[in-house]
């Protein structure tokens, strides 16, 4: 092969798969290969920005409507979290001055935060404001991160409808059961939301599938897909939804910087090693029968492996957040995210590796109020 594995995967599935994978795709960019750096100036300073890069306009415009209990945002790292803001009344002209900023930088959308769909005036400002762009400047591609919330019945539709105009590339769609009682337990959807059932999450798909490409996304847990039998169940459900494509995730690992809260021993105690799931497909032998490796990806903080299976794409997927913070904290540009207060920065945290400031039209509540605010972008 004449690409190493990924780093951060697991030496055992290492050597499993060291003779079985065509290729690896590297993702990250090594540090001299000057093709893949592009200096940029931001806020008067020059930078080097990886390529590819994803750009996050952050979603925050209200309460998500779930609270997973593995939620990123619910860790504590001691520092603010984006989720606590909310946009202003000029957040439209502060994006439109942030993407300025970027025009000419080939850019991918990363369509995520807390909940895009929640708010269905927030997003479509939003879209307007990426597609304006995209006609002046290149985008490589775009994926929406959703659980589903906003996607349920008319409502839903109209919002489908304009992402197809947008040219979406793909929705990548949160579920990690497949029986709406299980995922319930993990999810936690707010009461009144129809995803959270059986029937509401495939009228979800059924609206779907037709019209964009769907990948769903489980993160692998104990109380959920926590071993082979359970896998094979929910391949079996997501076929039968029309869906061709399935993402299992592990939960990300934690640095030393995330201090122990309900959260963090949540995680602990619930992890399912996403090596040794893949190991144990590829020892069954009914499901490596039909398996046919493809690729390895290697990025900055991840590192995943795509088979087929069953005409079924599987991603096997694990992430390191100690090595992301690294990264993000290295002087170079790795990720692009714009938050609600205004700020374009090289990560999650809004308030470092601040890249341009667009202004301070943003408001920010306490948690205890969140659920009680609407935001300035409510269609109501």
């Amino acid at each position: 092969m004449a690409t190493a594995l990924p780093a951060l995967m697991p030496a055992s599935l290492q050597r499993r798969l060291q003779a079985r994978l065509p290729r690896v795709i590297q993702r990250e960019p090594d540090e001299d290969d000057a093709s893949r750096w592009r200096h940029w100036e931001l806020g008067g300073r020059t930078v080097q920005i990886a390529q590819p890069v994803t750009f996050t306009p952050y979603a925050s415009a209200r309460p998500c409507s779930a609270r997973c209990r593995f939620c990123s945002e619910t860790l504590n790292d001691g520092g603010p979290h984006a989720a606590a803001l909310r946009p202003g009344l000029r957040y439209s002209a502060q994006l439109r001055q942030a993407l300025a900023a970027l025009q000419g930088l080939p850019l991918s959308w990363s369509l995520s935060g807390l909940e895009t769909t929640d708010d269905a005036g927030w997003m479509l400002s939003m879209l307007d404001v990426l597609q304006e762009h995209a006609r002046h400047s290149p985008v490589q591609g775009s994926v929406l991160y959703t659980n589903g919330a906003g996607l349920v019945g008319s409502p839903g539709a109209a919002l489908v409808a304009r992402l197809q105009d947008f040219g979406l590339g793909w929705v990548e769609l949160s579920r990690h059961h497949h029986e709406a009682a299980a995922n319930q337990a993990i999810m936690r959807f707010r009461s009144g939301q129809a995803v959270a059932t059986q029937e509401g999450v495939e009228g979800v798909l059924a609206q779907l599938a037709p019209q964009l490409p769907v990948k769903l996304v489980c993160i692998v847990q104990q109380g959920g897909i926590d071993g082979l039998p359970a896998l094979k169940a929910y391949l079996r459900w997501a076929q039968q939804q029309g869906v061709t494509a399935v993402i299992l995730r592990e939960f990300s690992q934690l640095g030393p910087q995330y201090r122990d809260n309900v959260t963090a021993r949540y995680i602990g105690a619930a992890r399912i090693d996403v090596a040794e799931l893949l190991a144990a497909c590829l020892a069954d032998p009914e499901f490596s029968a039909e398996a046919q490796l493809m690729h390895a990806t290697s990025g900055y903080y991840f590192w995943n492996v795509l088979l087929h299976w069953r005409g079924m794409q599987l991603t096997f997927e694990a992430s390191d957040y100690l090595r992301m913070h690294q990264r993000h904290a290295s002087g170079r540009v790795y990720k692009l995210v714009f938050h609600a207060n205004g700020r374009l920065c090289g990560g999650w945290n809004p308030d470092e590796h601040v890249l341009l400031e667009t202004g301070t039209s943003v408001t920010a509540r306490s948690r205890a109020v969140l659920p009680l605010m609407p935001s300035p972008w409510s269609p109501s």
